[in-house]
């Protein structure tokens, strides 16, 4: 957990947290590990990419460990993973659970990420990792960051705008790791997003529809490369990716469409 003091206020006191020494998974039933360095929160020094990658791996480690030692241990892990395993992709190549892993740092890191919680079958434990794409809801993550600039009018397509973005609603991401737990015939990956991805130009366009404000003011590429260096690859390029476990498995979701998932999220704004 990043802010640990959070946690009392947004689940209401049902909730809480404690320390690595504290913690013991004897038991527990399922765990669920979303560990990890945020992706975008600095520039993509060599020093940030380590963190990035040790804040991943070394909690999976630890995670694995502690469901070792438990004698009455959790019988599923869900473990965190990003489509970015698959690697940058500038085509339209449609991307499922079956496609290799692709290049670069976050492909490695994601390829290495889940391997360290295969280990976790070795003592009983079965293992799902969730290549979660762009993540949508209030309160944090990609719309936290995008909505500012909307709400002044200044809005729009962040690079060339043909970059797929494969995105998930929250709550839909919620009740599929839900599923997941439910379900014991669920056994390796999942991808963790909507069946239908858009590319970064209608996703810019939704946003704008859902606001009531324009997507007419492009972020020119050199910007976010300077702003975040090698980082910047997460959002100038892109993956299409889809969920076919999920729908293999006969989840549904609630939020398939852009449009629509957008309108929940946004409803509750008044717009000038």
């Amino acid at each position: 957990m990043r802010s640990p003091d959070k946690l009392p206020v947004r689940f209401h006191g049902l909730v809480g947290a404690c320390s690595w020494e504290e913690l013991s998974l004897e038991g527990f039933d399922a765990v669920i590990n979303l560990a990890g360095e945020n992706l975008l929160g600095h520039r993509w020094s060599e020093e940030h990419k380590q963190k990035i990658r040790e804040s991943r791996i070394q909690a999976t480690k630890k995670i694995v460990a502690l469901c070792a030692k438990a004698e009455n241990g959790p019988r599923v892990l869900v473990q965190a993973s990003a489509i970015g395993y698959y690697g940058p992709r500038e085509d339209d190549e449609e991307l499922d659970e079956r496609s290799p892993v692709g290049r670069g740092f976050l492909a490695e890191l994601c390829r290495d990420w889940e391997a360290e919680a295969a280990k976790a079958r070795d003592h009983g434990v079965r293992v799902v990792p969730l290549r979660i794409g762009v993540v949508l809801g209030r309160g944090g993550g990609a719309l936290e960051r995008m909505t500012p600039v909307f709400r002044k009018n200044l809005g729009g397509k962040i690079g060339s705008g043909k970059q797929w973005i494969s995105w998930i609603h929250m709550r839909d991401l919620v009740r599929m790791m839900s599923f997941i737990l439910d379900h014991e015939e669920v056994q390796g990956p999942w991808n963790g997003t909507a069946p239908n991805p858009v590319r970064m130009k209608a996703f810019a366009e939704a946003i704008g529809k859902a606001l009531g404000k324009p997507a007419w003011l492009p972020a020119p590429a050199f910007a976010l490369k300077m702003a975040l260096g090698e980082g910047a690859e997460v959002v100038l390029t892109g993956q299409r990716v889809l969920p076919r476990e999920a729908q293999k498995h006969g989840f549904v979701f609630e939020y398939p469409r852009i449009d629509e998932a957008l309108e929940e999220i946004f409803a509750e704004e008044v717009v000038p």
